[in-house]
């Protein structure tokens, strides 16, 4: 793995492919796991853009029967979080009274989980369950419980794997983090 230069910023080599592959396989087993003997139909709610790679090799992985939806939040502006996160996209399917597996691409200050979980609530969900394929313990600031984790990480900026910078990036199988 090179460097990669997105805009005016470089990124190095962080995470490859076979270690996501991994992770994506340890999160499948878990919620494989739990919802083996499901009598329902959860639906997997997507959040783009970021997660749609992560949806994507998860779901090839799910041994159950289950909906996909998706939605669109926006909390990034350029390498920084803004603090607020904004719904570009509404839920694209009905979510009332089923259970929901929302799968994020990372996960750092809870934000975004903190104002999804409302969304969610209001929407009528039965229940919700989170999966993340990235975690940022030492950012994370919220008390939602996350289900399904892939890795932890350190709060750096990353590219790769559905992750970008101001759009670019995403397209890479592999995760990049700032050089500095």
């Amino acid at each position: 793995m090179d460097k990669i230069k997105l805009h005016d910023k470089t990124f190095k080599p962080f995470i490859s492919n076979e270690q996501i592959e991994a992770a994506i396989d340890k999160v499948a087993d878990e919620i494989n796991r739990d919802f083996k003997d499901s009598t329902d139909i959860p639906v997997i709610l997507c959040i783009l853009n970021g997660s749609i790679i992560f949806t994507g090799e998860l779901l090839k992985r799910l041994n159950f029967e289950c909906e996909l939806v998706s939605m669109k939040l926006a909390s990034y502006f350029g390498t920084e979080t803004s603090g607020y996160v904004r719904q570009v996209l509404g839920i694209t399917g009905d979510i009332k009274n089923k259970r929901v597996i929302v799968v994020e691409d990372i996960v750092d200050t809870g934000n975004t989980i903190e104002d999804l979980m409302k969304i969610l609530s209001a929407e009528g969900a039965k229940e919700v369950r989170i999966c993340t394929m990235l975690f940022k313990p030492d950012k994370y600031t919220k008390d939602f419980k996350l289900d399904y984790v892939g890795m932890e990480i350190p709060n750096d900026f990353i590219v790769g794997f559905g992750l970008d910078y101001n759009e670019l990036g995403r397209n890479h199988k592999d995760i990049y983090i700032l050089d500095k």
